[in-house]
């Protein structure tokens, strides 16, 4: 019991990210007014947050490895908490662009931790059943974000937002702080960091598998997230109100996923069923390019099901993850997390200046890298999968 409570208390910890990347959204076109500046300039207040976001996983890795899970937990989420008083003193476009800045440098520890540490408390069937609960918190951050966002935003206006958000994170640092044990064993890898750890996960053939796999999966939802109002809009004239609960079907889905592929992982071989559940993946991509068009119900069935097979793998790959590099679970962690959210940044931009092809023919281009991709994550973890990369068993040998 003790245990379970300490995955849902640093899994929430991990929500925050993604929850405060979006929590006023619903509210740009009222900020460009208030602070009286360009709707580009408000935009970067939100797109500087997921590349010091990315960055920050490579150096929290390193950090929770060699210090500790509990300690850089509660620094970095302390410094997140300074940042938020920032944000919410802030009355000009520039002030608010740094503290955002600030805010995911700080909060950025908190999927790198949370990870870390159910690999310490579990193992075998647990582990994974703990790994779905993560990614089940985590998935809720995007869409709860903007929710939150615009309720309190509309009535009390972005900067009593921020104090809002304060308050509440406050509280939950309290709880860390009285709640959350040292959970390492203090069995790493080297006592001193070194370069060769950063590069391991790259070099090992699971390892590497799985950050490509994460990088293509989370290119093609952030991709999806950005151009479905577009594409709503184009097909059907929805308003702003009901493209917004459009959102809902990912989002609710991707959730239930989690929560499951926590738990039929139990009875299946990991890596198996995480290619099984990446093909249906796939598949969906092809589906929607070429069936959304048909009509608004089979669009919502489509993203849904999407939603549901992307889910199903998250909580495998952290898994599985933790599983082959048990030294260095931080460092792999953070790596893992720095490509996917550097793809999450990358994928829309792309997506977005190839949208004027047609976004048929964009998301079948995705379908098709993306199938690419599970070829050779295929080929990574059945052509001598028991077999580490050289470096990696250098890192492990210091």
């Amino acid at each position: 019991m003790r245990k379970t409570f300490l995955v849902y208390l640093v899994s929430t910890a991990a929500f925050f990210g993604p929850f405060t990347q979006t929590i006023y959204t619903p509210m740009l076109p009222e900020i460009a007014e208030q602070f009286n500046a360009s709707q580009n300039s408000v935009n970067l207040t939100v797109s500087i947050y997921p590349i010091f976001f990315a960055f920050m996983q490579l150096v929290y890795g390193p950090l929770i490895d060699k210090y500790g899970r509990r300690r850089i937990l509660l620094i970095g989420f302390m410094f997140y908490l300074l940042a938020t008083v920032g944000a919410a003193l802030s009355y000009t476009v520039p002030s608010l662009i740094i503290f955002r800045a600030l805010q995911a440098i700080g909060i950025a520890v908190g999927s790198v931790a949370a990870i870390t540490v159910i690999g310490d408390l579990f193992e075998g069937k647990m582990r994974g059943r703990s790994m779905g609960i993560y990614q089940m918190l985590v998935a809720l951050g995007p869409g709860l974000g903007p929710i939150f966002g615009g309720i309190v935003g509309q009535y009390y206006g972005i900067n009593h937002l921020f104090w809002v958000l304060l308050v509440i994170s406050l509280v939950l640092w309290l709880i860390l702080y009285f709640s959350l044990p040292e959970t390492s064993t203090g069995k790493s890898g080297s006592d001193r960091f070194h370069l060769s750890q950063l590069t391991a996960v790259l070099t090992h053939r699971i390892g590497f598998g799985v950050v490509i796999l994460g990088s293509v999966q989370y290119s093609v939802f952030y991709t999806l997230l950005i151009l479905l109002p577009n594409i709503l809009i184009d097909l059907y004239a929805l308003t702003p109100s009901q493209t917004g609960l459009m959102f809902l079907p990912i989002s609710v889905f991707i959730v239930i996923g989690s929560f499951i592929g926590g738990r039929i992982q139990e009875h299946f071989e990991i890596k198996k069923l995480l290619l099984v559940m990446t093909s249906l993946n796939v598949a969906s991509v092809f589906l929607f390019a070429l069936v959304s068009s048909i009509s608004l119900s089979i669009l919502i069935v489509n993203i849904s099901l999407f939603g549901m097979f992307l889910g199903l793998s998250l909580p495998l790959q952290t898994t599985l993850l933790a599983n082959e590099m048990p030294l260095y679970r931080a460092i792999s962690t953070g790596v893992y997390n720095f490509f996917r959210y550097v793809w999450m940044t990358i994928g829309p931009i792309v997506g977005t200046s190839f949208y004027w092809f047609g976004y048929e023919l964009e998301f079948f281009a995705f379908g098709v890298i993306f199938s690419i991709a599970l070829l050779f994550i295929y080929r990574q973890f059945f052509s001598e999968s028991n077999k580490k990369g050289k470096i990696v068993q250098n890192v492990e040998s210091r």
